[in-house]
């Protein structure tokens, strides 16, 4: 899950932003350099938007007080993440389902944990006009943030499932992996026919490129719901830091409840984070019409996942694996929390 606004693209080029809290107002505060760091990564992305409200917020230093200190990295891309985790290099990370199937696969289960939901919708198929059916793609190009990703996946099994011959080399349809940035100039210019992409992408496309949604994904999912972003941790830190795993997610929480009860001042915040970042304003408007396709909530919607784990498999983009996905959940500690919350547990 890893693409951007137009904006976003200046990203690339940063390593990350580190904050370090002081204590708790009316406690001493211990010195930094002895508090060790949470190493979080997330991408500049409306799905992050808990994320980027918890951190513009100052919701993750206020709840991991005087224990640590909070190491806020932006990334590029979910492989990118995934790689990270997997080397020790980040400690938990918003990150979407393929490259979490791929690093628990890849792992034989063993490397990473889903310990939240973040955020679901937000994504759909916009194309050029006159195109009204999947049969109208056929010999013309369409885009995708990249190959193996979440939206990469959708487009693939669904070109699949509308009866077009899809492979890694062409096909009936092409799939052209590319940056989000990419794509709305390649649309408007007559490259390609279409992109499946996630928000703030598919308002984008629509209001500056002239397209049209052809396939909303909410559509395709049981009530509508499927995971686009969850948070994940790298195993042995969860089990090797089990209160700095409780004050992150308390910080989770609380950044979904603040985008619940108040989602103006949650969109503010969002733009208030991107303009930090990139030393430019993004359109309020913007956000404000992406917004709605989202839903945010601490269920990561497991079952979801295992449905896009099998059209990865089906699609050659992850390889055949026996291992068992009730073992990527870790939800023990985020149902605690919400017990404490008095709000009902998950199940994965």
């Amino acid at each position: 899950m890893r693409n951007l606004v137009t904006l976003f693209i200046l990203f690339v080029t940063l390593t990350g932003c580190t904050s370090g809290p002081s204590g708790p107002a009316g406690s001493p505060s211990q010195p930094e350099a002895a508090r060790p760091a949470v190493r979080l990564g997330y991408f500049p992305n409306l799905t992050h938007a808990p994320a980027l409200v918890a951190i513009e917020q100052g919701l993750f230093e206020r709840a991991l007080g005087d224990a640590a200190t909070l190491d806020a990295r932006v990334l590029n891309a979910g492989p990118s993440a995934v790689e990270a985790l997997m080397s020790g290099s980040l400690d938990v990370t918003y990150i979407g389902p393929n490259p979490t199937i791929n690093a628990h696969v890849r792992s034989k289960g063993d490397a990473v944990r889903v310990i939240a939901g973040a955020s679901s919708g937000g994504a759909a198929l916009v194309v050029a006009a006159g195109i009204e059916k999947a049969e109208d793609l056929r010999g013309k190009v369409v885009a995708s943030p990249q190959l193996g990703g979440t939206q990469d996946v959708a487009l693939r099994i669904w070109l699949k499932n509308a009866g077009l011959n899809v492979t890694l080399q062409g096909g009936d349809v092409q799939v052209l992996p590319q940056e989000n940035a990419q794509t709305l100039e390649t649309f408007r210019t007559g490259r390609i026919a279409g992109a499946w992409v996630p928000e703030p992408w598919v308002s984008r496309l629509v209001r500056e490129g002239g397209a049209r949604v052809l396939v909303d994904e909410r559509t395709l999912w049981p009530e509508g719901r499927f995971v686009t972003t969850h948070l994940v941790a790298r195993r042995a830190w969860l089990e090797a830091n089990p209160t700095l795993a409780d004050r992150l997610l308390d910080a989770h929480l609380d950044a979904l409840a603040s985008i619940e009860r108040d989602p103006a001042a949650a969109r503010a915040a969002v733009v208030a984070r991107i303009g930090k970042l990139t030393g430019q304003s993004v359109a309020p408007a913007l956000i404000e019409a992406a917004w709605p396709s989202l839903t945010f909530t601490a269920d990561p919607l497991a079952a979801t996942l295992r449905t896009a784990a099998s059209h990865a498999e089906s699609m050659g983009l992850v390889p055949p694996s026996d291992v068992s996905f009730d073992s990527l959940y870790a939800l023990e500690r985020l149902n605690q929390r919400l017990a404490a919350r008095g709000a009902l547990p998950i199940s994965r």
